[in-house]
């Protein structure tokens, strides 16, 4: 894959690949090939969708594991130059949506702001959104993109979203691909800022930039998947002194925080935003991390009635 920094995205770089049935060597992995094919045209001819896992069970002999149906599926998606989705293939549902926005579910209409703490699931197959907007007397400002469930239900159960009207929404650590692209839906739909509040680690800001860039493993599809412009709210490790987190619900990195910290410096798209390399730098010479629960330690909604409040008075997010 390939940074390209004029569009704040992750490309693939072109290379061509041939596989041959004359080739004994290729055999197997052709006929596997031909196999998914064949399974995808079935989906697409009666309009159904199936998992990922579903798949591989369709002809579990021949795929062994699920690992080489997933990768020829990824294949087959860069060699159609469509996404996963439009091969009918979709995953469980992860994501969830809460607050001041609406939209159509094929025939329901979803109202966000009536989904209690538990929110809205984002549809696994995101062509059945359409038409959404945030029809209320005050409207949405921006999003709030979390990593965490725990924080989700907070922010949810406190109805964050009232007093600060946004759309809150969650993949539930590892950004999935529905979530990405409901994200980028919502944003070019409402046009609001995304702020981002994820845990204060390295793993935590790797989470977001996926959100913003687009994996290194989707990078085939980041025009769909990627919403740059998205901006780091927090935990951020400056965050961890100004709001007095308690040394005991600080924990110390290890060496492979430390590692995998470092190896985040040296990317592109980190090294393109000189604030972001100032806080993993400040993580680095602290030596600490923390999540977003720190934060219970003093109280349970210092969240939503302190920090984030704060955070939004001071426009502090970079």
């Amino acid at each position: 894959t390939v940074y390209v920094k004029e569009l704040d995205r992750n490309y693939l770089e072109y290379k061509q690949m041939m596989r041959e049935f004359s080739d004994a060597s290729q055999v197997k992995r052709t006929t596997m090939m031909t196999r998914l094919m064949q399974l995808v045209r079935e989906m697409c001819v009666k309009g159904i969708h199936s998992t990922k896992r579903d798949l591989f069970y369709a002809d579990v002999k021949l795929f062994e594991k699920q690992t080489n149906s997933d990768n020829i599926l990824e294949e087959l998606s860069v060699m159609f130059g469509c996404t996963r989705q439009s091969l009918m293939v979709t995953a469980s549902e992860k994501g969830v949506v809460v607050g001041r926005i609406q939209f159509d579910d094929d025939d329901d209409v979803i109202d966000c702001t009536k989904m209690g703490r538990s929110g809205k699931n984002i549809p696994s197959y995101i062509d059945r959104v359409s038409n959404i907007r945030s029809d209320f007397e005050r409207p949405a400002e921006f999003i709030l993109l979390v990593e965490k469930d725990a924080a989700f239900q907070r922010l949810a159960e406190d109805r964050f979203y009232n007093t600060y009207p946004c759309i809150i929404i969650t993949g539930k650590g590892e950004a999935d691909l529905a979530t990405r692209m409901f994200l980028r839906r919502v944003k070019e739909a409402l046009q609001i800022p995304i702020l981002g509040l994820f845990d204060s680690d390295a793993h935590g800001l790797k989470i977001l930039s996926v959100y913003m860039q687009g994996s290194e493993a989707q990078a085939h599809d980041a025009a769909n998947l990627a919403t740059p412009d998205i901006k780091w709210l927090g935990v951020r490790p400056s965050d961890l002194d100004k709001y007095n987190i308690p040394a005991d619900c600080r924990l110390d990195l290890t060496p492979h925080d430390v590692a995998f910290a470092e190896s985040l410096l040296q990317k592109p798209y980190i090294m393109n935003r000189p604030k972001w390399v100032e806080e993993l730098k400040t993580m680095l010479f602290q030596k600490e991390k923390a999540e977003i629960q720190a934060f219970t330690s003093k109280g349970f909604q210092f969240l939503t009635e302190t920090y984030l409040p704060r955070k939004l008075r001071e426009g502090d997010w970079v």
